[in-house]
């Protein structure tokens, strides 16, 4: 297992306002949002409108070959590969809050997007891009806009979680979003069409509002586009239940947001229409959009799922009366901020590192322990600290193939790190005059070549 990483170091400023009136202001109010062309040299605007800024100071990578134009909205044709180690480039003033944020990784002639919504408490947003497999990540684009800072249950998750989109669906419509259409989003979310989560094997029909206005949408705090709203989805027959299959992590919680709307001009009065939400198989809460809010208005539900045990995450509207009806749903995954290594790790780590001249394909890149799903540093196993504030490493087993030939050290301390395998024979070749190897896990021969430093003097343990 390999980890390539690039670090985005996003500069939250105020773009296209006034840098010393936003500093005072809460960023969203203030228009706040950066869009990132990975790897461009010129700034542009889409087709849609949208402003997008050449990476000239934002990220540490370097710019892949751009032969085959990739099919992204952004435009991005030099999309961004890694250096090692990778770099942060600039600071400057920014306007703390929570974000929105969308990348875009690309692979060959494809890719994939992905979203999240996360607290900025300082205003510098650090992206770091972590392979798990033998390639680099390839860095498209990055959008980065501002949210409210109440949006999407604020009061209650706090700063010490991130959403992380697993779905936003829009019933009965095409795809819509900020640089895919002319519509608009006050948090620059794109929806996609729910026909893909949604149960192919029962009939549904789509229905729209007729020209009708629809009222209660794009208000604060979560300001959900009209759009949305504008559009739904019922079943055929009135015994059929809604289902939506929903990718879920069984590891973590998810925040489901429901989205209706009466706009069934034959449904003029409460108890016409009334339906069971199943989430999971537990009945959640029972429907009746007309006596919610009436006809043509909004009505949102969110539900926190937690202790999932099986995959995908089952949602089924069961009629009660009539045929159950939805504009849109939204999944987001619950994920805790993950802590950091102790810093005094972190450094000996770095010196480790170098001592030692890991390849990069080990991808001993950022924290050693973080993100603690799995071991950042391969080779590098850590734990909770005591007091649980942060990470610590706790097994290092390292195979000693490294090429040490052109090593300038002339003293070299790895005792007592648990090393593996056998000693390799460029170490003899070093200009090595001190090389300590005891408590560690080596096995075979000790090479000729490396008896070379005690014969001129030199220390071997």
């Amino acid at each position: 297992m390999s980890h390539h990483l690039v670090r985005l170091f996003l500069l939250l400023s105020s773009v296209a306002i006034d840098a010393s009136s936003a500093l005072h202001s809460d960023p969203f109010t203030a228009g706040v949002g950066l869009n990132i062309d990975c790897g461009g040299t010129s700034n542009f605007t889409s087709e849609f409108g949208r402003p997008w800024v050449a990476d000239g100071y934002y990220s540490g990578g370097a710019v892949g070959g751009g032969a085959t134009p990739l099919p992204v909205a952004a435009g991005a044709h030099s999309p961004l590969v890694p250096l090692s180690p990778p770099a942060r480039r600039t600071a400057t003033r920014a306007l703390p809050g929570r974000y929105y944020l969308r990348t875009f990784t690309a692979a060959a002639r494809s890719g994939a997007y992905a979203d999240f919504i996360a607290a900025v408490p300082d205003g510098d947003a650090d992206l770091c891009f972590c392979s798990i497999a033998t390639d680099p990540p390839v860095i498209a684009s990055v959008e980065v806009a501002a949210i409210h800072p109440l949006a999407y249950g604020a009061a209650s998750t706090g700063v010490d979680l991130i959403l992380v989109n697993y779905g936003r669906l829009t019933a009965g419509s095409s795809l819509f979003g900020p640089g895919f259409t002319n519509d608009s989003d006050a948090f620059s979310r794109v929806w996609q069409p729910d026909a893909y989560f949604r149960r192919r094997d029962v009939p549904v029909k789509a229905l729209s509002t007729g020209g009708h206005q629809i009222l209660g949408a794009n208000q604060a705090p979560n300001y959900f586009p009209v759009k949305l709203y504008e559009t739904a989805v019922t079943t055929v027959n009135s015994a059929d239940a809604l289902v939506y299959l929903l990718p879920v992590d069984t590891r973590l919680d998810y925040m489901v947001w429901f989205h209706f709307a009466e706009i069934d001009s034959g449904v003029t009065m409460a108890g016409q229409r009334v339906f069971d939400v199943l989430i999971g198989g537990e009945n959640a809460t029972r429907i009746d959009i007309y006596k919610e809010v009436g006809g043509f208005i909004a009505f949102k539900w969110h539900y926190i799922v937690e202790n999932l045990t099986s995959t995908p995450l089952v949602v089924k509207l069961v009629p009660v009366v009539g045929k159950p009806i939805i504009c849109g749903l939204e999944n987001y995954a619950v994920v805790p901020l993950d802590l950091a290594t102790v810093p005094s790790q972190v450094m000996a780590m770095q010196a480790l590192k170098e001592s030692l001249q890991i390849p990069d394909r080990m991808g001993w890149h950022g924290d050693p322990c973080a993100p603690s799903t799995w071991d950042s540093w391969e080779g590098v196993t850590c734990h909770h600290s005591d007091n649980g504030q942060n990470l610590v490493v706790t097994q290092l087993f390292i195979t000693l193939f490294c090429d040490f030939s052109n090593v300038s050290f002339l003293i070299r301390d790895l005792s007592s790190n648990q090393l593996t395998g056998s000693i390799p024979d460029s170490l003899g070749s070093s200009n090595l005059k001190v090389i300590l190897l005891n408590n560690n896990q080596l096995d075979g021969q000790v090479p000729e070549k490396l008896y070379s430093i005690g014969v001129h003097g030199g220390i071997i343990e």
